[in-house]
C-alpha cells in the first residue's frame, strides 16, 4: 500500500539546522522513495512497510543521538507524489 509521510523534527537545542540536515540524509538513496522537501517539513511517498522500516531505524538512531527532540509525523493512506 502506498502512504504519504509528513514529517517534522525540531531538536530541542539551540544548533537544530545540522541534525535535522543529517536526519533528512538518511532518508535518501531508495529510489523506490519519492522526497519532497519544504521549509518546516519533509514528505516521503512510497510503500508503507518499507518507509516505516526505513523511518523505525532512522527514529532511532537520531533519539540515541539528540534524545531532546520531538517528531511530528502524519500519515495519509493512499497518497501517491504525482497527486500532491
Amino acid at each position: 500500500m502506498n502512504v504519504s509521510i509528513d514529517i517534522s523534527l525540531y531538536p530541542l537545542r539551540s544548533e537544530y539546522r545540522q541534525p535535522i540536515i543529517t536526519f533528512i540524509k538518511t532518508l535518501e538513496g531508495d529510489p523506490e522513495i519519492d522526497i519532497r522537501y519544504n521549509s518546516m517539513s519533509t514528505t516521503l511517498f512510497g510503500d508503507y512497510q518499507k518507509l516505516m522500516s526505513l523511518l523505525e531505524n532512522a527514529f532511532l538512531n537520531h533519539l540515541k543521538q539528540i534524545p531532546r527532540s520531538v517528531f511530528i509525523i502524519k500519515i495519509s493512506g493512499g497518497c501517491h507524489s504525482e497527486e500532491s
